[in-house]
């Protein structure tokens, strides 16, 4: 199981030892296939709402194995791709909840880390998203002007010398910034999620992939070495829903690719300034990210996307991408022309067609999903854990009566028009970004 290690920079950065894989046959009250930040979090709402229910996370590899240990580490108020694209598909009411909902989800994972005193290296940052071009400032300024329509507040413009103040890139013509944003090592905060949800009394078991699952009076969930039968399920599996039949036209797997660069210098920070730690983004359909982590290294992700054909999961890696990040290093910030890069590394998430968050019943109220957390997940699955576990209990609250609970899901095509269509997206968004900025 070791080689988790090897998927990212934060699966790597700190001892962790596994729980035992599943074995014999055991009884639960809810079952939870999926050991990420929205899977470890059902578990623990449901054990701080109702103390006595017998919880067990099923996990196929170890806890933030996916796309929770290999995020860039954002707990920002994002909902899908943007809140022009959410408004356009559901209306600017519903895109405004949708943000609310992220501002509280933002709160939330803080709350967590403090109540649970989860060491995971949290910094309540803020978050700019920088504008490259005219057109991408063009694009920025209708963003903002969208959400201040709609009454949202602490969103405002920075003109370039204010954003130069504060990082100096030559690229830089303007920002959105935004104080609501935290950054942490993502692997800590899971496994700090998983040791504060069974000192509540939830069971976690790694290493133990499903094999099947079948419904009857009771719900039994099998694995290599054993079995759960309970009352209720919950698919907590995101970009891996692609290997469950019932979810996979529901979303696809992308991978995006992250490069890490040794520890910034002093005369680094002298030219760079970054002196607040934001997080950053830029405007682009297929956005640059980037940050610092804790030791004063450089993530850089995004720029492409990889994509799988069926249900295969195996584009970790991407040379071309890895290589066209390190030259987006250098463009973005000159002075780092000869850092040196210590990581690479990829993951999937999770997509719908109309790349917009869902969760709700599959097929009765004894089965529950989430999906589709677009790359931006940190805070928004935290969120969803809550929301999964009041369905779970039958409660009616805020947050279960937020539209896209049990929303209809437009589907992918099967192979291999689902190929074809995911490609031919992607090559759109690409020339999109091509046409705002030549130069990336």
């Amino acid at each position: 199981m070791e080689n988790f290690r090897e998927k990212s920079f934060w699966l790597s950065s700190v001892p962790y030892e596994p729980n035992p894989p599943l074995k014999g046959d055991q009884k639960a009250d809810v079952v939870i296939v999926g050991g990420g930040f929205t899977g470890i979090s059902t578990a623990y709402h449901l054990k701080k709402m109702a103390p006595g229910l017998d919880v067990a996370v099923l996990e196929a590899e170890v806890v933030g194995f996916g796309a929770s240990g290999r995020n860039g580490g954002f707990a920002m108020t994002l909902f899908g791709l943007t809140f022009g694209l959410t408004a356009l598909r559901f209306g600017k009411q519903k895109a405004t909840e949708a943000h609310h909902y992220m501002e509280k989800a933002v709160d939330l994972v803080g709350d967590l880390v403090k109540e649970n005193k989860i060491d995971c290296d949290y910094e309540r940052t803020g978050f700019l998203r920088v504008a490259t071009s005219e057109k991408y400032k063009k694009r920025i300024l209708h963003e903002i002007e969208l959400v201040k329509s709609q009454g949202i507040e602490g969103i405002d413009w920075i003109d370039q010398e204010a954003v130069r103040r504060e990082v100096n890139s030559p690229l830089y013509l303007g920002a959105w910034w935004e104080p609501r944003c935290a950054l942490v090592n993502p692997a800590k905060l899971a496994w700090g999620m998983k040791a504060a949800a069974e000192r509540l009394g939830a069971r976690v078991y790694e290493n133990s992939p499903v094999k099947t699952v079948s419904k009857g009076e009771k719900i039994v969930v099998k694995t290599q070495e054993g079995s759960v039968t309970a009352d209720k399920l919950v698919f907590a599996t995101n970009a891996f829903s692609i290997t469950i039949p019932e979810l996979k036209r529901k979303q696809v797997p992308a991978y995006t690719y992250i490069v890490l660069t040794e520890p910034l210098r002093p005369e680094h920070f002298a030219e760079i300034g970054w002196q607040h730690r934001q997080g950053i983004e830029d405007a682009r359909n297929f956005v640059h990210y980037y940050r610092l982590t804790a030791d004063n290294r450089l993530l850089m992700g995004g720029r492409d996307i990889g994509v799988t054909y069926g249900t295969k999961l195996d584009k970790d890696q991407d040379e071309k991408i890895f290589e066209k990040l390190v030259q987006d290093i250098h463009d973005t910030f000159p002075v780092l022309k000869d850092i040196r890069i210590t990581h690479r590394w990829g993951g999937p998430v999770s997509v719908p067609v109309d790349m917009t968050p869902a969760l709700g019943y599959l097929g009765d109220k004894r089965i529950l999903y989430a999906l589709g957390s677009m790359g931006h997940g940190v805070s928004l699955t935290h969120m969803n854990g809550w929301t999964l576990a009041e369905m779970v209990l039958g409660k009616e609250t805020e947050r279960t009566r937020i539209f896209f609970v049990n929303r209809k899901v437009i589907p992918w095509p099967g192979e291999p028009l689902r190929f074809v269509v995911s490609q031919a997206i992607k090559g759109y968004m690409k020339l999109e970004d091509s046409l705002y900025d030549p130069k990336v």
